[in-house]
Formats: C-alpha cells, sequence, structure tokens
C-alpha cells in the first residue's frame, strides 16, 4: 500500500472488517487475541495501512497488557498523538503519521530506563517483517 491518503469507502473496500474498525474507526481488538503479542524476533513492524515504518523489534517489550507493547517509535515514524476522553478516561492516542491511522494508546507505565512510555499497539495495524527477510 502506499503513503496516500485514501476516502473511507476506500478502505472499507480494501480493509478486512476488524483492520478497517480499528484503524479507521478507532477501535480496539479484543485483548490477548494479536498474533503479535508474543513476537520476540528482532525485525521491523509497519503500518499496516501505508506501510509507513512505525516500530523497530528492538522496542518491544512483554508488558502483560494484552497488546504488543513497546517502549519507543522507530526513529523517523513520526506518530501522531492526540487526547482521547472516550470511554470516561483521559488517554492519549497513537495514530500513523503517514496515513492518520488508529493505532492504539500510549502510557506512562513503561520501562524508567527507555524514557518510561508504554506504547500499546493493536496487532492487525501492524505488519511485521522479521530481521532475516529484511535482507
Amino acid at each position: 500500500m502506499t503513503n496516500e491518503r485514501k476516502s473511507i469507502d476506500e478502505w472499507r473496500a480494501i480493509l478486512p472488517p476488524l483492520v478497517f474498525h480499528v484503524t479507521q474507526e478507532g477501535g480496539t481488538e479484543r485483548p490477548h487475541t494479536g498474533v503479535l503479542i508474543d513476537e520476540r524476533r528482532m525485525g521491523t513492524y509497519r503500518c499496516v495501512c501505508c506501510d509507513a515504518l512505525l516500530f523497530l523489534g528492538s522496542g518491544k517489550f512483554p508488558s502483560g497488557c494484552g497488546w504488543p507493547a513497546f517502549h519507543s517509535e522507530a526513529p523517523g515514524a513520526s506518530i501522531r498523538r492526540l487526547e482521547d476522553r472516550s470511554h470516561g478516561m483521559r488517554r492519549i492516542e497513537v495514530r500513523c503519521g503517514a496515513c492518520d491511522a488508529h493505532l492504539g494508546h500510549v502510557f506512562n507505565d513503561g520501562p524508567r530506563e527507555h524514557g518510561g512510555e508504554r506504547y500499546c499497539i493493536n496487532s492487525v495495524c501492524l505488519v511485521f517483517t522479521p530481521e532475516e527477510d529484511e535482507k
């Protein structure tokens, strides 16, 4: 896919229903159901909608939160942060800076040695490429 912006109808036509719901409607996959939760290999995590680089495997850690967790963005990822007051909470939503896809949220309870943030990201928003496949 490309970094161009698409209309909601274009996204609906090309994305599977859950991916559409999460990335375009700000939904969430059920906890502990994503295929990337237990992924431990080094590699890259890219946006499922536009292929923008978002995270590196070196930034992933086992948080126990039910979704893939990262302590930092990949260099140059340009992930956007927005205030989210839905569901009676005050959180920081994170979106892909290239295509505006909803990714998840960022919290301040991550590893202190890496700045203290925890990016809680829906697996369906990510495409993982293992390091050995990138060569």
